[in-house]
């Protein structure tokens, strides 16, 4: 894997934290699958101008810290995570669409916040790397692996 730089004070670049609960709140988040979604993020990263600065689960949502440009809505950005994600992921463990009925990974629904140039970035990193620490083992399954330069 080819190492990349974030450049944090890069205005014309803007990061997300979204936050996707899987379908019926089942824990399907194997280490199989956490592997998964992480190559899978790889290829989003690879093919959009997408970028996960940190991926995290917390038993049944996924946090996703994304840096991309103004030019994609932030719209087109949770329908194209979602969507690959979860074609990718029942193609590549079909034991979790047998626990997922009705062929949705995701929730219809998720949340979705901009993330503020000055210092906010590493509050809402603090704050995936934290969750679930009280009640249940938390992963953090891609910290700062895919951080990029943009030119």
């Amino acid at each position: 894997m080819s190492e990349h730089i974030f450049k944090r004070h890069n205005k014309s670049l803007l990061l997300y934290h979204l936050v996707c609960p899987i379908k019926y709140r089942r824990n399907v988040l194997s280490d199989d699958v956490e592997m998964s979604l992480v190559e899978v993020c790889r290829n989003i990263s690879e093919r959009y101008e997408i970028h996960f600065v940190e991926i995290g689960a917390d038993e049944n949502h996924v946090h996703f810290l994304i840096q991309s440009v103004p030019k994609i809505s932030v719209e087109i950005i949770v329908r194209t995570v979602k969507s690959i994600t979860a074609k990718e992921l029942f193609r590549l463990h079909p034991e979790v669409k047998s626990k997922l009925w009705g062929g949705n990974f995701w929730t219809s629904g998720y949340y979705v916040n901009t993330v503020g140039q000055y210092g906010n970035e590493d509050v809402i990193q603090k704050y995936i790397q934290n969750q679930g620490e009280e009640k249940t083992v938390y992963k953090t399954f891609n910290k700062n692996q895919l951080r990029l330069s943009f030119e």
